[in-house]
């Protein structure tokens, strides 16, 4: 049995779900735990969307079927591998041909219950984005580079806090130096899906804790509406000495190759004026990561400032702080936060 769904219904599912979209499109941007199953590989989605606009359905559904035969028992045997009960989810870009065309082929190979996507992975995407403006109340945790707030923030999620790290979604620590030791980073598209992800199995009864970040990290771009309630939200300021902040830095990025190091410090070096850049390079070259960590320190310091200064200062906390007893920290955040309940 075939049976379309609505993307609220379609998501409600338990089932496996088989994205049969090309291989490109699903690295774009996925529906979190989908698995790729394309009808089509990159190049022959080409071929049948140029015969489309150049000479009309016919020709490409032809072609199309063409490109397809030899694998329809490839595609069943794919389909059984996933869902051995019969019983499966389909989704393509718009919900049309493809999709509609795995769905017959699945059913007529005998497959239980067969359910697909009405408009596909686009009704998805704007499902997505219209999720990020739902009311949801954020605890902004704060601090300079070096401060330790992802561990902070696993602190807090072993004394039983909501937590996300964009930071780990985003593969990437938001610095010049944040891609390294970072796997590649997903698309913005597939950055909002992983988040909307998270979202979804947030209690909105409670309070989720986030690090505060600039709209940008690495390449992956916070969705605005998401933003903006970050901006408005509680920032609890954990304010570390900058020596203690000094040490962390070296412990967690000179184990990197001087080389990476390097060519991270000259990514920013218009910002921390050539004076400051040739210094830290000239450090570095010696070995002295700590004199690195203390120069790149001035400018970051002065751009989170920059940041903190645009928020309602009234909603801005600042907490004396230690680096040596993160998680004695992570309680005091956790009974201030509790405290103070919008």
């Amino acid at each position: 049995m075939v049976r379309p769904l609505d993307i609220a219904d379609f998501l409600e599912g338990a089932t496996p779900i088989i994205d049969v979209r090309s291989p490109k499109e699903f690295a774009q941007g996925h529906i979190p735990g989908a698995i790729s199953l394309p009808l089509f590989s990159d190049e022959e989605r080409a071929v049948v969307g140029t015969l489309y606009k150049q000479q009309g359905r016919d020709p490409a559904v032809l072609e199309g079927l063409r490109i397809v035969g030899p694998k329809l028992a490839a595609i069943v045997e794919q389909a059984r591998a996933q869902a051995p009960d019969g019983r499966i989810r389909v989704h393509c870009w718009r919900g049309g041909e493809r999709s509609g065309s795995v769905a017959w082929l699945l059913d007529k190979a005998g497959f239980a219950e067969v359910i697909t996507l009405r408009k596909g992975y686009k009704a998805f995407r704007q499902h997505v984005l219209d999720s990020f403006s739902a009311a949801i109340e954020l605890k902004v945790l704060g601090g300079y580079t070096g401060t330790g707030k992802t561990e902070l923030l696993g602190h807090l999620r072993a004394l039983g806090e909501q937590v996300i790290d964009l930071e780990a979604l985003a593969h990437h620590k938001g610095s010049s130096f944040g891609a390294l030791g970072e796997q590649p980073q997903p698309t913005t598209e597939h950055f909002e899906n992983v988040l909307w992800n998270e979202l979804r199995q947030v209690d909105r009864s409670r309070a989720l804790w986030l690090e505060d970040e600039s709209i940008i990290i690495g390449r992956c771009k916070i969705p605005q509406a998401f933003f903006a309630r970050m901006r408005s939200a509680m920032l609890l300021f954990a304010d570390v000495p900058k020596a203690e902040r000094v040490d962390r830095l070296v412990q967690d990025y000179g184990r990197f190759d001087p080389k990476e190091l390097a060519e991270a410090i000259k990514r920013i070096g218009k910002r921390l004026g050539p004076q400051h850049c040739k210094a830290a390079l000239q450090a570095l070259a010696t070995g002295d990561l700590h004199a690195v960590a203390a120069i790149v320190l001035t400018y970051y310091d002065k751009a989170y400032l920059r940041g903190s200064e645009e928020r309602d200062q009234q909603r801005v906390i600042r907490l004396p702080a230690s680096a040596t007893d993160l998680r004695g920290l992570a309680e005091r955040l956790a009974e201030h936060a509790h405290a103070h309940r919008r």
